[in-house]
């Protein structure tokens, strides 16, 4: 198993590593740059083949990969009659361009992965079933029982339970219709979810049943998720990259100097971080009750959300 956990890890890399580098070779061929070999491994050659003016191959240590363009400076050699073609004759914006091909690819490749997973994969979760009520709660005042099935919140098809919690959770208080089906019949309910300040979330009191379905989103519904998600984690990733030198710091105290450890840092304990996209089973854990839903995420950040065994379902 540690073996097939080795050889995931190399083929991860080296795939991460030559999105990143076809990323340069696609936009440097685009701008007429010389791009004379493409390169999986570092090390010596194992095998090679020559396409046109590239070659293409696989070297010995599966570290990473390269691809080689030409004319990097001025004093790098060209060949004879190819000299305008060295990337420090480009322009500068094409020299931009082809320096962040590389990172944009990863955020391409991201964004399909996306969407392939909601498009057409799909993803585990809980049928829009109403298992229990709690007592005095908005959903328990208006009626709403156990063994309802919610068919629509504000004229919107309620297809899984994470649709649900998400527009329960955005509501913040105004008032919603709901359409169940009760014994064949379809019954319609006005309330509104209820802010607990205490617990800092908005809540109508409905927990689901343990029946999961496999949901898949419509073509243009997984696009605007995929983009979504993407840009929440392109905003993340570079909030982290600002934050991370005066992390450092308390790292290191926390870690040789005996100070208490910041659940908000570099090794801080398991959480919820800003509403993070991720798989996910509603945030319950294996013992605890069930959770009335929340704000998701800040500035409704976008989230994946999937059942995981043995956890609570996340009740609205």
């Amino acid at each position: 198993m540690q073996i097939l956990g080795v050889l995931a890890f190399i083929a991860a890399l080296l795939i991460s590593v030559m999105v990143h580098e076809f990323g340069h070779f696609i936009t440097a061929r685009k701008f007429g740059m010389r791009v004379s070999e493409f390169f999986v491994g570092f090390g010596k050659r194992i095998w090679s083949t020559t396409r046109g003016e590239t070659e293409y191959g696989v070297k010995v240590i599966p570290a990473g990969g390269y691809c080689r363009i030409e004319g990097m400076t001025p004093t790098d050699p060209m060949p004879d009659g190819q000299e305008e073609r060295a990337f420090w004759r480009a322009s500068s914006l094409k020299k931009l361009i082809v320096l962040g091909a590389g990172s944009t690819a990863h955020f391409i490749i991201g964004f399909l992965l996306i969407f392939v997973i909601l498009f057409g994969i799909g993803y585990t979760t809980y049928q829009p079933i109403i298992d229990k009520v709690e007592p005095a709660s908005p959903a328990s005042i208006v009626g709403l029982q156990g063994g309802d099935r919610v068919l629509s919140i504000n004229g919107k098809e309620f297809v899984n339970w994470n649709d649900g919690v998400n527009t329960i959770a955005r509501s913040e208080g105004k008032e919603l219709s709901i359409v169940v089906l009760r014994d064949g019949k379809e019954l319609t309910f006005e309330t509104a979810a209820v802010y607990y300040e205490k617990e800092k979330r908005f809540r109508l009191g409905i927990y689901p049943q343990y029946q999961t379905v496999v949901a898949r989103d419509s073509f243009t519904k997984a696009g605007a998720q995929a983009g979504e998600t993407t840009w929440f984690l392109t905003k993340e990733s570079v909030r982290s990259l600002y934050n991370l030198p005066k992390k450092i710091p308390e790292l290191f105290r926390q870690t040789f100097m005996g100070e208490e450890r910041d659940p908000n840092g570099l090794v801080g304990g398991e959480r919820e971080s800003r509403g993070s996209p991720r798989l996910q089973a509603g945030g319950g854990k294996v013992g605890e009750a069930p959770q009335g839903c929340r704000r998701q995420g800040r500035r409704g950040s976008p989230r994946l959300q999937a059942v995981r065994e043995g956890e609570a379902p996340q009740g609205c």
